[in-house]
């Protein structure tokens, strides 16, 4: 037994204060009560390592069936969805990815992920938390190759799940809101000759949610304001220079860039609210039926409000456009 157990009980005997004679009964109680703590130690031991109970509906998969293209074999790398499902009856038939945010050095999962899967979940819609590869290791667009392959990977689960393939949506904070928008700006409609059939599904999001979004990360600014080049500097220069153009979504909108919602606030320290508004004007400008509010007052980060007040209103609205999309009724 371990040696903690046995100090435990010893203690514990020795508080009987036994005479001599009564060597057999403390032998007995010793026994005993070794037995007791190595029955609770092995309780806490098997609770530790059981499963979730799957009427929880929180389950994580691969994006890819073995090692992810170009990661290490580092299994702590490897991209993943974890999924929330509504209640049993419950679901829509709607789905959302999500993407939280962290700069592409770190992943708010709580905040930007669990909260949100949550809050979609209690509304009928499927959620997908996406941990996707992150900084030094993987430099874009690693990040966006994985929200390219969830996008596919969830739409091939309309029979697994009762999701409708023309209501997969993609949901991001901050870097997650930069990913979302370039998913939802560079995508294609598959590959028809792969011999994977995820790979032949399409990668078009359709619909963006976009969480006070990072939309300039890779643009440089005189603002000493944070870009992906500065919070990653191990990127070679001519790899941001080029970034500038190919990652910056506001420059890729077309007529075919999914519908939009977006949330920022004016006193955003950490990225500017210009960014959401130029993304907004390109949206609008190509026809894209698309949705900016814009709030006074809040800091960055405040997931579904954080219990701000004022911020805590943004989920009443989301939910309102969410119902003018048709994307919480009933599919059936």
């Amino acid at each position: 037994m371990p040696a903690r157990q046995r100090r435990v009980a010893a203690a514990i005997l020795y508080l009987f204060r036994l005479d001599d004679d009564e060597t057999m009964n403390r032998t007995r109680i010793a026994t005993l009560l070794l037995i007791v703590l190595t029955g609770i130690g092995t309780q806490v031991r098997s609770a530790q390592s059981l499963p979730l109970d799957p009427a929880l509906g929180i389950t994580t998969l691969p994006l890819w069936d073995g090692p992810a293209p170009g990661s290490s074999a580092d299994s702590a790398d490897s991209p993943t969805l974890t999924v929330f499902l509504p209640q049993s009856g419950k679901a829509n038939g709607t789905a959302v990815i999500v993407a939280p945010g962290g700069g592409y050095f770190k992943l708010t999962t709580e905040l930007e992920g669990r909260e949100v899967a949550d809050w979609f979940a209690s509304r009928g819609i499927s959620a997908f938390v996406l941990k996707y590869r992150l900084a030094p290791h993987y430099l874009y667009p690693i990040p966006l190759q994985d929200a390219q392959r969830a996008i596919r990977l969830v739409r091939s689960f309309d029979k697994r799940y009762g999701l409708v393939p023309g209501r997969i949506g993609f949901v991001g904070f901050s870097a997650g809101g930069h990913l979302a928008a370039t998913a939802g700006t560079l995508f294609d409609a598959g590959n028809a000759g792969s011999a994977d059939p995820v790979e032949r599904l399409s990668d078009r999001p359709d619909f963006l949610i976009l969480g006070y979004p990072w939309l300039n990360a890779m643009q440089p600014n005189d603002r000493h304001q944070i870009t992906y080049c500065s919070v990653i500097p191990s990127t070679p220069a001519d790899q941001c220079k080029a970034y500038e153009q190919q990652y910056t979504p506001s420059l890729h909108v077309s007529k075919d860039t999914p519908p939009t919602f977006i949330y920022s606030t004016s006193d955003d320290q950490v990225v500017p609210v210009s960014a959401s508004v130029d993304f907004y004007t390109a949206l609008t400008a190509a026809g894209v039926p698309a949705e900016l509010h814009i709030f006074h007052h809040g800091r960055h980060g405040s997931g579904l409000g954080s219990g701000d007040p004022a911020l805590d209103t943004w989920p009443s609205l989301l939910e309102q456009w969410l119902r003018d999309q048709g994307l919480l009724t009933n599919s059936k």
